[in-house]
């Protein structure tokens, strides 16, 4: 690989005897990984995913690489994550129940992460500022089946007014200059210069500064970045810690491979140790920095804000109410809608604790439940793979064949007498999505936008 000559002087100076084995690294092949969804059935069409070999320091995670068209992949039960990046979220660690911010969170590896941790507990907010991006994450998101997570589009600052000491847990993984991933994406050297760490890393203090007001005694925030220069990494959580000493760092285990933090990057400061970094040329992965931290009240005790304007759900005009109804009561079964949010015609379930949303920019306020058509609700592909089995009353069992032509976009046709209406769509014991039955051929509802 090409390396910008100021990133190999700046490394050889930093790294010494160790630069040699540093930049060999580069000239390597990139392990690939990905991550099994635990908060799906276990069973898997292609069991090789689950006997490949794991990540040592995540219980879901596998070395290898993904079909990206498959049943397994497009309904959810895999995510195709770098290994190093899996270990930011087993890092974070949520709790169940827990409000939770990633705050710079496209295409969604960690976001997806943090749901199975949280099993679809609490409440996720995943944020990310640029659009086109912001609805990559709510794609993958809604196909890894989360129902507690709103998605929003908007910068840290907006945030900060919306959510005042609010959230018990946030992941800052930073925009960064990206040297951790050169050799994953080699194109990204082309954009590296020697002023870049300094620019990325004055933008990953305002992002901070931002996080900061949205926490509470008692906070927890880890701090991520997938590059190797301490201007991102031990500086900044060396400046972090001296402009809000209510911040104390937490020791991050430390696997095979793994190294501390180091001191003598970030001021001499000791307590640098406890933040970890992960060398390719260490471990088998790409390169990344991680950094824990909790705000420790002074009395002992942690304050639990409240939602001082807390969403309330729409009232339904009576046509509307009628037609939802009626799609309930044929279709599903033991599926308890928490808060209506309608957008437009798009009718959505949203997970319980969030604040009035209407001054901010949402992409997905929760679980996708459908569509208002004239004189009829259709559902939609969220709620196909975010709700389990046992919730779902008329259910159809389709070949791999018959899959494939759906996802093409294709109608399929059934051979049995079933009622008209409408189905959830199972290949394999894998939900694909919602298809409506009329005289023995089922239409196709596949959005457009997914279809292959």
């Amino acid at each position: 690989m090409n390396l910008p000559q100021d990133f190999i002087n700046k490394y050889q100076e930093l790294l010494g005897p160790e630069a040699t084995a540093f930049f060999d690294s580069f000239n390597q092949s990139s392990p690939g990984g990905y991550r099994i969804n635990s908060n799906k059935a276990s069973s898997l069409v292609d069991q090789s995913y689950v006997t490949n070999e794991q990540v040592p320091y995540c219980r879901d995670g596998h070395y290898g690489h993904l079909n990206g068209k498959s049943i397994d992949h497009t309904t959810g039960y895999l995510y195709s994550q770098e290994p190093s990046a899996m270990y930011v979220g087993e890092v974070a660690d949520p709790q169940q129940g827990e409000k939770v911010l990633d705050l710079c969170a496209a295409p969604g590896g960690k976001s997806t992460h943090l749901v199975a941790k949280m099993q679809n507990s609490g409440l996720l907010v995943s944020n990310e500022i640029f659009k086109a991006r912001a609805k990559i994450l709510a794609e993958n998101l809604e196909r890894w089946g989360s129902q507690n997570t709103v998605i929003t589009n908007e910068s840290p600052e907006k945030l900060e007014a919306q959510f005042p000491a609010f959230f018990d847990r946030i992941l800052v993984d930073a925009p960064c200059s990206g040297e951790g991933m050169f050799r994953k994406d080699p194109a990204a050297t082309q954009y590296w210069h020697k002023d870049y760490s300094n620019e990325c890393a004055n933008r990953q203090q305002h992002i901070l500064d931002s996080a900061v007001k949205m926490m509470h005694a008692g906070s927890t925030l880890i701090y991520s970045t997938c590059t190797f220069a301490p201007e991102e990494d031990e500086q900044i959580i060396d400046w972090f810690i001296r402009k809000y000493p209510q911040f104390t760092l937490v020791p991050i285990k430390k696997y095979s491979g793994m190294d501390d933090g180091r001191p003598e990057w970030g001021n001499d400061n000791p307590e640098l140790t406890k933040t970890v970094r992960l060398f390719p040329h260490h471990m088998k992965g790409e390169g990344h920095f991680i950094a824990k931290l909790v705000w420790q009240a002074a009395s002992g005790s942690k304050i639990v804000p409240t939602v001082k304007h807390p969403f309330r759900s729409v009232k339904l005009s009576k046509e509307q109410q009628t037609e939802l109804t009626e799609f309930l009561h044929s279709c599903l079964v033991n599926y308890q809608i928490r808060n209506l949010a309608l957008f437009g015609d798009q009718l959505f379930d949203m997970p319980n604790g969030m604040p009035i949303i209407d001054k901010m920019s949402i992409v997905r306020p929760g679980v996708h439940l459908g569509t208002f058509k004239k004189r009829r609700f259709e559902p939609a592909l969220g709620l196909a793979l975010a709700i389990d089995d046992d919730q779902v009353l008329n259910k159809l069992t389709i070949t791999e064949e018959q899959w494939r032509q759906y996802v093409h976009g294709d109608t399929i046709t059934v051979n049995n007498d079933y009622p008209k209406g409408w189905y959830l769509l199972t290949c394999q014991n894998h939900a694909v999505c919602f298809g409506k039955l009329v005289n023995k051929t089922v239409k196709n509802f596949y959005p457009k936008g997914l279809r292959f």
